[in-house]
């Protein structure tokens, strides 16, 4: 009897726990709402929605506060919203040449931001940690006085090993077992771990909730930096693998006998053939000329007239589409997103090109299916994604005791 008591009251507590953490997660996603909504939402009742509201509110997460208009006489009616200046967290994004960092409150919004350019030139873990560091804890110093940390995200862009944030794999600048979560966290000193993702899986999740993926269910991200990365979202969760280091779709092979070297060691990747180095060769570009400029000024070429850059974002959006209509013939996804250098890249002859591939080579049963999007967040997306990651265990248990 007693055991059963227990149990009841196990189940009662991880429910409630489960509902605050979903009303929280609500209003930090889609924004302020009524009681009558966030009801319907979580499926209780409005007593049920005014007990969790209570207690959010108690802790100095949420605040309600009348509407900015109701449009009818009487009595205002009242929205829960997310007490932004309450808790931030940090979050950052390592890409192959920059480095950002930001704060970003409870709700979604970008307070603050810092950003540094990052050399091409190796193994840089300690230079790398170090500007981070000197950026978070400005960032962390600018805040409000009322303001918390609540956690800290980055996002890299190499294979990251769940748990501890070490990149495995970082092929563009050969980081291989590299501690970057574990040093990141001991030289901010803020007592809170660094939670660490692949770029292009934060990517896609930061769509998913904020972006052009926001209502899909299952949707494929391409992020384009030097190479490409994947984030595939199956049934609303990530698609990581058995040991975290799934959806590498910039590795899948596409040519597979004459292609062009790739930096994991093979030949023909997707990323391969691609990413910046293969548009900007097809395009005549010296092999000084590389970064975000570099690619926008062949998309700008070819948007006036240039015959090189147009055949190059033609023969680029070929391989692209031959990715593209590989994965939506695996995963059947209702949105493919295209972000980072690629939300450059796809508009124009490259989206003929692979909009050809997939008429040609996809089942129609998924091709009717798929819609081609691009990013709605740019290259935020890697940054908001860490930030949502950050986010992550404030808004699985609220109530949870703070550092």
């Amino acid at each position: 009897m007693l055991k059963d008591l227990a149990a009841d009251r196990h189940a009662q507590v991880d429910t409630r726990r489960r509902n605050l953490g979903a009303l929280l997660r609500r209003v930090h996603l889609g924004g302020a709402a009524s009681r009558v909504e966030l009801a319907d939402w979580l499926g209780v009742n409005r007593s049920t929605v005014m007990a969790l509201t209570a207690d959010l509110a108690a802790a100095g997460l949420v605040r309600e506060v009348p509407a900015t208009t109701s449009g009818r006489a009487g009595r205002p009616s009242f929205v829960v919203r997310p007490e932004s200046e309450a808790v931030h967290v940090l979050a950052f994004d390592i890409a192959v040449d920059r480095l950002v960092a930001a704060r970003v409150d409870l709700g979604g919004t970008v307070s603050a931001r810092l950003e540094a350019t990052r050399a091409r030139a190796g193994a840089d873990l300690d230079a790398v940690v170090s500007v981070l560091a000197d950026f978070g804890r400005a960032l962390h110093h600018d805040a409000p006085p009322t303001s918390v940390c609540v956690g800290i995200g980055a996002s890299y862009c190499g294979m990251i090993r769940p748990g501890d944030g070490m990149v495995r794999f970082g092929p563009d600048l050969g980081w291989v077992d590299q501690a970057f979560g574990a040093e990141l966290a001991r030289r901010l000193d803020l007592g809170l771990p660094v939670l660490v993702g692949n770029e292009a899986h934060l990517g896609a999740m930061a769509e998913h909730r904020r972006g052009a993926g926001v209502g899909a269910q299952n949707l494929i991200y391409l992020h384009g930096d030097v190479g490409v990365g994947g984030g595939i979202i199956v049934g609303g969760d990530l698609l990581d693998g058995d040991g975290g280091y799934g959806s590498e779709v910039g590795h899948m092979l596409v040519n597979p006998y004459r292609g062009r070297p790739c930096g994991c060691g093979s030949r023909g990747c997707l990323e391969a053939e691609v990413g910046e180095r293969a548009l900007l060769d097809e395009a005549g570009r010296p092999a000084d000329h590389r970064g975000r400029e570099a690619v926008r000024a062949v998309v700008v070429a070819a948007e006036q007239g240039d015959a090189a850059a147009r055949e190059a974002l033609r023969r680029i959006g070929d391989w692209l589409g031959i990715g593209v209509a590989n994965l939506i013939n695996l995963f059947n996804p209702g949105v493919v997103i295209f972000g980072g250098t690629l939300r450059e890249v796809f508009p124009g002859t490259a989206a003929q090109q692979v909009r050809n591939r997939i008429a040609a080579n996809v089942l129609p049963v998924s091709r009717d299916k798929a819609h081609l999007r691009v990013s709605a967040l740019g290259y935020d997306a890697t940054l908001i994604g860490a930030a949502e990651l950050a986010f992550t265990p404030l808004l699985t248990n609220p109530l949870a005791p703070r550092p």
